[in-house]
């Protein structure tokens, strides 16, 4: 990059980018909280974890795993939001990989949220 029209032309072409993935309706998108809260209480290894899932059973067509800053319920983190089009979002708190492994399953594959690691559950006293 030696001009400012270069450095136009990339800033135009990751808008693009960018804009197209924001307008797709039909990825599943689950997104990891990755503010310092979150990296504190471990949503690195798990957003690893749903990452490497999605690559390992061919599902990136379908499913885009991001992250985000503060989602602002730190006392649950980590917390991954599960955004299925047309369905209501599903907020998971005080995950691990482990419990990653199973929102891939259970989920993002099967079709059924896992209520006990949702916020609405009852052990989230």
């Amino acid at each position: 990059m030696k001009t400012l029209a270069e450095l136009k032309a990339i800033r135009e072409k990751m808008q693009n980018q960018v804009g197209l993935r924001a307008e797709d309706h039909n990825h599943t998108r689950v997104v990891v909280g990755m503010a310092t809260c979150g990296i504190a209480a471990g949503a690195r290894p798990v957003l690893t974890k749903l990452s490497q899932e999605v690559q390992e059973r061919g599902l990136t067509d379908k499913i885009a795993v991001t992250q985000t800053g503060c989602i602002g319920l730190c006392q649950y983190e980590p917390i991954v939001e599960v955004m299925v089009p047309g369905e209501p979002k599903v907020t998971y708190v005080r995950m691990n990989p482990e419990k990653a492994v199973e929102i891939v399953n259970r989920h993002l594959v099967g079709g059924h949220v896992v209520d006990e690691y949702t916020l609405g559950s009852t052990d989230m006293k």
